[in-house]
Order: C-alpha cells, then sequence, then structure tokens
C-alpha cells in the first residue's frame, strides 16, 4: 500500500474516532442531562448548540471525513488493499452511511424541527425530539466506532 493511502486512512481514522467520540459524549450525558432540565431550558440549550456546532472545525472534520471514508471505499476497488481492502471498505461504509447519512437524514431535521418551536411551547416536541435524536444519535455514534475500528484493524494488519 502506498503511503499517501496509508495516510489518508489512518487520518480518516482519527476523523471516525473524533467524531464517534463527539456523539459518544452526546449519547451518554449530554442530551440526559438536558433531559433533567424544564423543558423550555432544554430547548434553548440544543437550540444554541444547533447554531454553534456548524463551524468549520466541526463541520470540517463530520465532512470531511465523509470525503474520505468515500474515496478510501473507491480505492479498495480501483487501487487494492489486497486481502486487508475489506477493513477499509467496511469502515469507510459505516461512516459514509452510519455516520454521515444518519446526521443528514435523521439528527438534522429534528434539529431544524426543533428551531421552529417556541421554547415556552415545545414540551411535546422536546420529550419526542429527545428519545428520537437520543436514538439516531446512538446509531451514527456507533457506526463510527465501528469504522474507526475496522480502519484501525486494516492497518494493524498491513
Amino acid at each position: 500500500m502506498s503511503p499517501w493511502i496509508t495516510t489518508l486512512i489512518i487520518t480518516t481514522l482519527l476523523g471516525s474516532a473524533l467524531v464517534g467520540g463527539v456523539f459518544f459524549a452526546f449519547s451518554t450525558f449530554i442530551m440526559k442531562a438536558l433531559a433533567r432540565v424544564p423543558s423550555a431550558e432544554g430547548i434553548r440549550a440544543m437550540q444554541a448548540i444547533n447554531v454553534v456546532v456548524i463551524n468549520p472545525a466541526v463541520m470540517g472534520v463530520l465532512i470531511g471525513t465523509a470525503i474520505l471514508s468515500a474515496i478510501i471505499a473507491v480505492l479498495t476497488f480501483v487501487d487494492g488493499a489486497g486481502p486487508l481492502s475489506h477493513w477499509f471498505f467496511v469502515g469507510a461504509l459505516h461512516y459514509v452511511f452510519g455516520t454521515f447519512l444518519v446526521t443528514a437524514f435523521g439528527n438534522v431535521p429534528l434539529n431544524n424541527r426543533l428551531e421552529t418551536v417556541s421554547p415556552e411551547e415545545g414540551d411535546q416536541l422536546w420529550s419526542q425530539y429527545l428519545s428520537k435524536w437520543t436514538f439516531w444519535n446512538h446509531i451514527r455514534t456507533v457506526a463510527a466506532m465501528i469504522a474507526a475500528f475496522c480502519f484501525t484493524v486494516g492497518l494493524l494488519k498491513l
């Protein structure tokens, strides 16, 4: 395997692990903490999070890792990584489908809906939001960690 492909895989591994760690924090304590405060406070806090999370660092890692994962998936067919290419391919698919697309089609629409509600009038939406958002977040957390695991195993077996 060429050094540039190895560097690409290491970078994607780090991005997957970083994104998985951020999502893990939301699944294990941030959403639980927001669920413990009154609905209006939780909604305001999540609305603020959803604004500040759109920044170059977070979007760069989230989207950049998706792009690198897609490149890795293609390279496993074009360049091949020998018998280990399946680790890289499976890792790439987990990140693209299980992390990035779940974010785009699971969590983001929920965030957009939450943005339209008044915190004082959002009790019912908030309880549904917490449950659905956290469900999708668990999926993308596990997918990112599986991606990081697959990239790691593939690299260790080189």
